[in-house]
């Protein structure tokens, strides 16, 4: 048996099956990114800085006349859209992820609004900085990365990562916003939201309450008081029955209004105190409650409301749901905070989304930068703590 053995080509053959690997660029795709971004910057800080100067001229060397200041405005309002383009290729070129600014607020009170919501733009003005310290920048970074890919190629990429981390920093530090102001502000749009909400439910509360209660008894001892001065002297005895019967609807309509009163806010609050407020509620609960209030101090008298409400409110809760037989109201201060803490020991299981209106006091306490948690437990005990900001009384404006 032979064997047949064929002669090796040589190694550049290509018939042998060792072929030579794939053509690859020398810098990898993001490196080239980063090359033109810097490349870019000339003409992209250009035409910022020229926008900028012109727009700045402009509206100063006007400002003396009545279209100064609206050209002034407008030009902010374009240097936010340069700032969003530069956001953009920041992300397209440089993998750089910064939110998009919260958009101007949008007013109804007519052109002096507009004005003036533009021109104390605080993105619009970081922008304008941005573009004016930019056409240095912009030279710099397109000489000397034009001059690399010549000359400097082999260190290339470190230098264009080099570059580049300056370009981010400035992005970042100059067109991004501020998370913490752009948190507080959809936080404050929400809560105001909230505030007019409740304060549009408490309005239709009382009007209800009014119609429904007071008023239909003081309509029908007007009535009554009518047919009592017809029957004076024709039938004594009945008109005297009737007077009665009319006094009898004026204590209760004075007791209707004194709770409708008390409901919207106590004289025992305003008088005393929150101590002896929260003491007038414990003393009208099902169930005994502790109450033990530590405040050398009076807060403000809104924050004092909330927490009177509050307390009122979870103390029905407690009445209503918690079959519980003994409770404690603790509050006290902790630096410039009032904490409030409700417990009860009673058969638990409550919760924000429960029915039993803690979601409102929730969204009540949310609405003045305070918190509300429930510990609740299947089985017991409840315990629920909130949290309000604390505000001196004597700081308060007079009214």
């Amino acid at each position: 048996m032979t064997e047949r053995i064929t002669p090796a080509g040589p190694p550049d053959d290509p018939s042998d099956g060792d072929r030579p690997p794939a053509v690859r660029l020398a810098l990898d795709p993001q490196t080239w990114k980063e090359i033109a971004h810097l490349l870019v910057n000339l003409p992209a800080s250009i035409i910022g800085f020229v926008y900028v100067v012109t727009m700045l001229a402009t509206g100063a060397g006007l400002a003396v006349t009545v279209v100064g200041l609206p050209l002034l405005a407008a030009g902010l309002r374009g240097s936010r859209q340069l700032g969003k383009l530069e956001r953009a290729r920041a992300r397209r070129l440089l993998g750089l992820r910064i939110d998009e600014p919260s958009p101007l607020p949008v007013r109804r009170t007519g052109f002096f609004g507009w004005l003036w919501s533009s021109l104390k733009d605080p993105v619009g003005w970081r922008a304008v900085l941005y573009d004016l310290i930019r056409l240095p920048w912009g030279i710099a970074t397109f000489t000397v990365t034009l001059v690399s890919l010549f000359v400097l190629w082999p260190v290339l990429p470190f230098i264009a990562r080099g570059l580049t981390n300056v370009d981010r920093a400035m992005v970042r530090g100059l067109l991004s916003p501020s998370d913490e102001l752009e948190r507080r502000i959809a936080e404050l749009e929400s809560d105001r939201g909230v505030v007019v909400d409740t304060a549009a439910a408490d309005l239709r509360r009382i009007e209800r309450d009014l119609h429904d209660g007071a008023q239909a008894r003081l309509v029908n001892l007007a009535m009554g008081l009518g047919l009592a001065k017809e029957k004076l002297l024709e039938d004594p005895d009945a008109a005297a029955s009737m007077v009665d019967e009319a006094h009898g609807e004026v204590k209760l309509a004075l007791q209707e209004l004194r709770d409708l009163a008390r409901g919207i806010h106590p004289a025992v609050l305003t008088d005393r105190g929150l101590d002896a407020a929260l003491s007038a509620i414990a003393s009208r609960c099902t169930v005994p409650v502790k109450v033990t209030a530590e405040l050398e101090t009076r807060p403000a008298a809104a924050i004092e409301g909330i927490a009177y409400f509050t307390v009122s409110e979870l103390l029905q809760n407690v009445s209503k749901h918690s079959g519980a037989r003994s409770a404690a109201v603790d509050v006290w201060r902790t630096d410039e905070r009032l904490l409030i803490q409700v417990s009860d020991d009673g058969r638990g299981g409550a919760g924000l989304d429960g029915g039993t209106g803690m979601a409102g006091l929730a969204d009540r306490l949310g609405a003045v930068d305070g918190l509300f948690v429930v510990e609740s437990p299947v089985g017991g005990p409840t315990v629920i703590t909130a949290e309000l900001p604390w505000r001196d009384r004597q700081n308060e404006p007079t009214q």
